[in-house]
C-alpha cells in the first residue's frame, strides 16, 4: 500500500529543461509546486567542478551522467511481427540521468523550426501535391503557427543564452545570418561564437560555390550574460568539454546554469530527488489526474502525490511510457491507425563526410558543443520535393564540437583498432581531419510506434516501452541528396583523402553506434483526438489537469535539433496555464 505524501497544487515529473520551466513559471503564480526526479541531485558545484568534470574515460565514454539500461530501457524491432529485445548498452541515443536531464550534457545547438516545418503537411501538399507523400508516411502539421510560437521561441533563446547571428529580423534579411530563417522579433541575445580553422574552410569553399553560411545558434556564451531569472553565463573558454559533460566554466545554457539556482530560492518549490514515478493517477471517471505514484527509493517506498495538476517533464521516451502505463490516451494500433498514444515516432537522419590533410593542422583540442558554421541552402523549405523525390531537408555544417582526445580522433578507412599501425596513424593524421555533416529531418510512419512489450518487464513488473523503427526509403534518399551536396563542396577543399559515411538503400537502424538523443513523436499535438494525444497547449485531450511537455508533441522530426522548439512549446504551454487554465482549470479550446 502506497503512503500518501501532503497533497501539492502541482507535481511536475522531470526536472530538466521543461521541468524547471515549467516549475518556475507556476512557483511565480504563487503554487506550491514539487518536482520529482528519478536521477541524483546535480550541481555546478560541487558536481561540475573542474578539473573532476572533463574525466573523459567516466563521462564522455563510459557515459556516467546517462540513464543505465539495468535501470531503464526499451525494447527494439525493425517491424511488427518481430520479437524485440531490450536495448541493453547504451549507443544509438543517450537519455540523461539526474537533475538538469539531457539538458545538462548537450551540445547546445539551438534552432527555431522554419514556418513551413510547422505545416510541413499543408506545405507539401500546397507546393507538390499530395502524391510526393509516400504510402504510410503520417505527415501533419502542428496545430500552432511559427508566428504564434516566435515570442516564446525568443523568450527560450534568453532563458538558455544563446549565442547567435540572426538572418531575418521582421521580414529583414540581415547579412551574415541564416537567410533561410523564420522571421524573428530581434537578434540573439549574444553574438555568435568565434569558429575554428576548419569552418573558416567550409566558409569559404561554400561562399565559392554560392551558398550562404552563418554561425550555428547555440547556448554557449560568447561574452558575459545575465537572464531574465538573474542567472550569469561565463564566456566561453573553449575547452572542448560540452558534450555528455557539466560545463565548469557556466558557459553552457543549462537547467542548473539558465534557471534552478534562482528557482531553488523559491519557499513554494521543493524537489525530490531518487523518486522514479511509477504511474499517473486518474480520478473514477479517468478525465482528471489525482496525482502520482512514485517509488521513493531513498526510503524503499511507493508514495502516492496527489496534486491538481500533473506536469509530465520527464525525457520524450519516458513521458510517452508513463502514458501508456496509465491508461491516458487510446494506445496506437498500426494495423487499423486507431489510437493515438505511441503514434508517431520518428528520431533523425544524419551523415557526414571526413576529409584528411597532410599540410593543415586543426588544433583539434579546440572546440565547443555548438562551434561550426553551416549552411542551410538545401533545408525544408528550399527543395522541391516533386523533383528530388524526398519530403524533407537538412543543414550542412562544418566544425570542431569537442576537444576530446579519445572521441576526437579519426582515422582513414582501413586503419587497425590497435597495435603499432594503429599508433602510427594516430601520429601521422591527429590534428589533419575535419568533417562535414548532414543533420536532417527524419519523417513518421504508420509502422513506426511505441506501445508496450508483452515480454520485458522492469524491477517495478511495468511493461517497457518497445519502440518499433527501421529507416524509410524518403529519409535514406534525402541523406543521399546530402551526401553529394556535401562531396562536392568537399572536392573544392581538395583534401588528400576523403570518405564518406551515409544511410544507403537497405540500410537498417542499428542501436549500437551513437546516432543523436533527438528521439520525437508518441505523445503528437493535434486538434483531434483520434491522431493526437495533446493539443496545441500540450494538454492531454482526455485528462484536463494533466500536460505533456517535450518533444514527444512533435509529429515528425525537424531538420534541427529539438531543443529550441522544446523550450518554445514549453513556454507557450506556461503562458496557457498562468493567463487561461488557472483562473478556470478545463479543456483548452
Amino acid at each position: 500500500m502506497a503512503r500518501t505524501a501532503p497533497k501539492k497544487d502541482v507535481v511536475v515529473v522531470g526536472l530538466g529543461w521543461t521541468g524547471a520551466i515549467l516549475s518556475m513559471e507556476l512557483a511565480q503564480e504563487g503554487l506550491e509546486v514539487l518536482a520529482l526526479e528519478r536521477g541524483e541531485d546535480r550541481d555546478t558545484v560541487p558536481g561540475f567542478e573542474y578539473p573532476n568534470v572533463i574525466d573523459e574515460l567516466k563521462y564522455g565514454v563510459r557515459y556516467g551522467f546517462m540513464q543505465r539500461p539495468s535501470q531503464s530501457t526499451v525494447t527494439v524491432r525493425h517491424a511488427p511481427g518481430e520479437n524485440a529485445l531490450p536495448y541493453r548498452i547504451l549507443g544509438s541515443f543517450l537519455p540523461g540521468n539526474g537533475v538538469g536531464g539531457a539538458g545538462m550534457h548537450w551540445n547546445g545547438h539551438t534552432w527555431r523550426p522554419q514556418p513551413e516545418e510547422m505545416r510541413l503537411r499543408s506545405y507539401t501538399i500546397e507546393r507538390f501535391g499530395r502524391n510526393v507523400i509516400p504510402d504510410g508516411m503520417q505527415l501533419a502539421d502542428y496545430p500552432l503557427s511559427y508566428e504564434e510560437l516566435e515570442p516564446f521561441l525568443a523568450r527560450f533563446e534568453g532563458v538558455a543564452g544563446i549565442s547567435g547571428q540572426a538572418g531575418n529580423i521582421n521580414g529583414k534579411l540581415i547579412p551574415g545570418g541564416n537567410p533561410f530563417e523564420g522571421p524573428r522579433s530581434g537578434n540573439y541575445p549574444m553574438p555568435a561564437m568565434p569558429h575554428t580553422y576548419d569552418a573558416d574552410l567550409f566558409t569559404q569553399a561554400t561562399k565559392a560555390m554560392g551558398y550562404h553560411p552563418f554561425p550555428l545558434p547555440g547556448s554557449i556564451a560568447s561574452q558575459s550574460y545575465v537572464n531574465e531569472y538573474g542567472m550569469q553565463m561565463g564566456p566561453c573558454n573553449f575547452c572542448g568539454f560540452c558534450e555528455r559533460f557539466g560545463c565548469y566554466n557556466y558557459s553552457k545554457g543549462s537547467p542548473q546554469t539558465c534557471i534552478l539556482d534562482a528557482l531553488k530560492r523559491k519557499s513554494n518549490f521543493s524537489y525530490k530527488t531518487h523518486s522514479e514515478v511509477l504511474r499517473v493517477e486518474l480520478a473514477p471517471d479517468g478525465k482528471t489526474a489525482t496525482g502520482v505514484t512514485y517509488f521513493d527509493h531513498a526510503a524503499g517506498e511507493e508514495v502516492f502525490q496527489p496534486a491538481d495538476l500533473v506536469l509530465l517533464c520527464a525525457y520524450q521516451l519516458h513521458n510517452v511510457h508513463l502514458l501508456l502505463l496509465s491508461g491516458i490516451g487510446k494506445p496506437y494500433n498500426p494495423t487499423t491507425g486507431e489510437g493515438a498514444t505511441g503514434r508517431g515516432y520518428a528520431y533523425q537522419m544524419t551523415g557526414g563526410t571526413t576529409l584528411f590533410f597532410k599540410d593543415k593542422e586543426f588544433n583539434p583540442f579546440i572546440g565547443t558543443g555548438s562551434n561550426s558554421m553551416v549552411i542551410d541552402d538545401f533545408g525544408v523549405n528550399q527543395i522541391d520535393f516533386a523533383k528530388e523525390g524526398f519530403v524533407g531537408g537538412s543543414y550542412i555544417t562544418a566544425g570542431t564540437y569537442n576537444g576530446q582526445p579519445i572521441r576526437s580522433m579519426p582515422l582513414p578507412a582501413g586503419t587497425p583498432s590497435w597495435g603499432g599501425e594503429w599508433k602510427k596513424s594516430i601520429g601521422e593524421w591527429y590534428g589533419h581531419a575535419m568533417s562535414i555533416g548532414s543533420h536532417g529531418s527524419c519523417m513518421s510512419y504508420q509502422d513506426n510506434y511505441l506501445d508496450l512489450d508483452p515480454t520485458y518487464k522492469d524491477q517495478f513488473g511495468r511493461p517497457l516501452m518497445r519502440m518499433t523503427f527501421n529507416w524509410k526509403a524518403n529519409d535514406i534518399r534525402m541523406t543521399q541528396f546530402m551526401r553529394g551536396k556535401i562531396e562536392e563542396i568537399a572536392k573544392t577543399m581538395n583534401p588528400d583523402i576523403m570518405q564518406s559515411g551515409y544511410k544507403a538503400d537497405g540500410a537498417m537502424y542499428d542501436v549500437r553506434p551513437y546516432q543523436t538523443t533527438h528521439n520525437v513523436g508518441g505523445a503528437v499535438m493535434g486538434e483531434d483526438p483520434n491522431s493526437s494525444v495533446v493539443n496545441r497547449y500540450l494538454q492531454a485531450h482526455d485528462v484536463h489537469n494533466l500536460f505533456v511537455m517535450g518533444a514527444g508533441a512533435f509529429p515528425q522530426n525537424l531538420q534541427y535539433n529539438p531543443t529550441g522548439l522544446v523550450g518554445g512549446l514549453a513556454y507557450w504551454a506556461a503562458h496557457a496555464l498562468r493567463n487561461d487554465y488557472l483562473r478556470n482549470p478545463r479543456i483548452l479550446a
